[in-house]
């Protein structure tokens, strides 16, 4: 019969396999946000393809994860904490899943508007709005390696700023559609694009919030920092990919 201890060592054996696959898939999240930002700033259609293509094996990537927790559940009957260290693990990667596909998103947008005449220097904006996220996806995901509940609180007051980015943007947008009606079509596709960059910002304040309840028991009570202004603003309807 199996001793308790090993019981115990074949679960951190798995976990940390898992988890290894968590921090694969966080990586490959973040080069996709980026490369499919610097694609729509310079044009570079190659590189937006690359992002699309990428993408199948970020959900190749999800699912198995959400795999391995499943069969870490079945097999090793995880309780309290450990039960909660990998209910986290599978919301994480729904979350990074997400946002491989607002890249993907982002990248089939730049193609398109690599056809239209560039708007100001929006799509610079929009490059640093990506950064922006890239790096509060990557505390996110260093506040659930190392625990640190401090950094995840940090990432969740930090998502508001993402929003002001946005904010902004929106009226830049607004500006450029009203000056000139040539502006119209590209404008909505930059906002398409900003727009999914905020939702990624949700995601990654998302992951902030789970390692909070993976390292003290309960979610934040406090509502979630935002500073989204624009629903109280007209933009014309768009369909969502």
């Amino acid at each position: 019969m199996m001793t308790e201890p090993h019981i115990f060592q074949a679960f951190d054996r798995d976990l940390e396999a898992v988890q290894a696959l968590i921090m694969k898939m966080g990586g490959m999240v973040e080069a996709a946000i980026l490369d499919a930002a610097q694609a729509l700033e310079t044009r570079d259609e190659e590189l937006a393809e690359q992002v699309r293509r990428n993408d199948a094996a970020i959900d190749a990537l999800e699912e198995r994860i959400q795999a391995e927790a499943a069969r870490l559940i079945a097999l090793r009957s995880p309780t309290a904490t450990d039960l909660r260290t990998v209910l986290t693990v599978i919301k994480i990667a729904a979350a990074l899943e997400r946002c491989g596909d607002y890249a993907k998103n982002l990248a089939k947008r730049s193609v398109v508007l690599g056809q239209l005449a560039q708007v100001g220097d929006s799509t610079g904006s929009i490059r640093r709005m990506a950064n922006a996220v890239e790096l509060l996806l990557k505390d996110a995901l260093d506040s659930y390696i190392h625990r640190d509940a401090q950094l995840a609180a940090d990432v969740r007051q930090r998502d508001r700023e993402v929003d002001q980015m946005y904010n902004a943007l929106f009226r830049e947008f607004l500006t450029h559609m009203m000056e000139d009606p040539r502006n119209i079509t590209a404008c909505m596709h930059l906002h398409f694009i900003a727009k999914n960059i905020e939702r990624m910002g949700d995601h990654a304040t998302s992951i902030a919030e789970q390692v909070i309840y993976l390292v003290t028991g309960s979610l934040p009570e406090e509502p979630r920092p935002k500073a989204d202004m624009t629903a109280t603003s007209m933009m014309p309807a768009e369909r969502a990919d």
